[in-house]
């Protein structure tokens, strides 16, 4: 049997090597969705919670960095009705970032700095490439991390908050340190998101929640998605886990389902990796993406934003640079890693993978709920290797 030209049989070994990380105990359960054309095929194995219900497509997570690539479809929203432009300064909406001062290496101290050489743009923010994110070398290494510790911008995970400050406050503090790079000139990680979801909420005029429910959860369908778990939606929410220190292959709870963080309405909406979700509803927004902009004959998304939105906009020495955030030739577009033979998607920390390509018309999803970083997740790798080979063989 066929599926719009997958093999089933390619199908089946995918499932089995999902299984089989299952029942090692890598993974308490794991989500697939491969389809081509807009016909899913899903597959559930294992639990969404040691000892609970079993894990399925409808099973509430927390996409952690897969929230990336939404908030950058509502940036591009905006971006279609005007209230954004790409080459717009973001100090018109965030005066907190006007005015910036660069450090001359990034290990300097704080007061050795030169003036930015141009403002920061919508693009820059878009593109990561404002001046400001992680960096790759060992944590609290230099006077800036150690700076973005003690001022509390960085994501300690749970239990604890993302940030315990509001988006004002959290911008107030982000805006009196130096920035690492000029604008323009290095991708980093991660600050970006941040800094993207003040910006839409200030540009907008409404929450975040509010701009992402109106422009893009509500037209998808995506009625599971945001940044709180409702309590009549408790049953279908999962628990997170992450490798125990002292005991190789053993999980411990990351954060739980009743004292979960994602309980309650956050401090800071995170458009960097704030938001729960499940494989069908991602499963519509990935589509979205896929038919250029289009969902259900309605245009959510122009194509041109769609098109800007998944093609990559950095020099190769910048993708070098990224090391293994952009690892195997990725690029990078708005909010997304552009894949060489994938197309376009990303990944996020709490053992989340997506990608979808408009050429193949084969959209590709992984959900389970343990804490990895993507290049050294066992279930991920073999994953794409399952896809990859599906894709190989369309039609064939």
């Amino acid at each position: 049997m066929r599926t719009q030209g997958l093999r089933s049989t390619l199908l089946a070994d995918l499932h089995e090597a999902a299984t089989s990380f299952v029942a090692s105990g890598d993974v308490p359960g794991a989500v697939t969705v491969v389809g081509r054309g807009g016909e899913p095929q899903e597959y559930a194995v294992g639990v969404a919670a040691k000892g609970g219900a079993p894990i399925g497509a409808d099973t509430i997570v927390r996409l952690s960095s897969l929230t990336k690539p939404i908030a950058a479809a509502a940036a591009m929203i905006l971006v279609d009705e005007g209230v954004l432009h790409l080459d717009d300064r973001v100090e018109h909406w965030l005066p907190e970032l006007g005015r910036r001062r660069v450090l001359r290496r990034v290990e300097s101290p704080l007061d050795d700095t030169a003036p930015a050489r141009r403002p920061i743009t919508v693009r820059d923010v878009l593109t990561y490439r404002m001046g400001c994110g992680a960096l790759l070398r060992q944590p609290d290494s230099t006077p800036i991390q150690r700076a973005m510790r003690a001022l509390e911008l960085r994501s300690p995970g749970p239990p604890k908050p993302a940030t315990p400050h509001p988006p004002d406050e959290w911008m107030r503090r982000l805006g009196s340190l130096p920035w690492m790079h000029h604008p323009g000139d290095a991708w980093q990680y991660d600050t970006p998101g941040h800094v993207l979801g003040v910006l839409l909420a200030r540009a907008a005029g409404v929450s975040l929640e509010t701009l992402l429910r109106d422009r893009l959860f509500d037209p998808l369908g995506m009625k599971d998605t945001g940044f709180v778990v409702a309590d009549d939606s408790l049953a279908r929410f999962s628990a997170c886990y992450a490798p125990e220190s002292t005991t190789p292959g053993r999980l411990v709870v990351h954060d739980g389902i009743d004292d979960s963080q994602w309980r309650r309405p956050p401090i800071f909406p995170d458009a960097s990796g704030g938001l729960v979700s499940t494989a069908r509803d991602y499963w519509a927004f990935a589509e979205m993406l896929r038919c250029g902009g289009q969902h259900d004959r309605r245009q959510i998304l122009s194509r041109e934003a769609v098109d800007r939105m998944t093609m990559n906009h950095l020099s190769t020495t910048q993708i070098s640079a990224a090391g293994v955030f952009l690892d195997g030739g990725r690029g990078w577009g708005f909010g997304l890693s552009v894949i060489p033979g994938r197309g376009f998607g990303w990944d996020g920390g709490y053992g989340t993978s997506w990608a979808s390509n408009a050429a193949t018309g084969v959209t590709a999803m992984l959900i389970t709920q343990r804490l990895v970083f993507p290049v050294s997740s066992g279930i991920e790798q073999a994953f794409w290797r399952h896809v990859d080979a599906i894709v190989r063989a369309l039609d064939g």
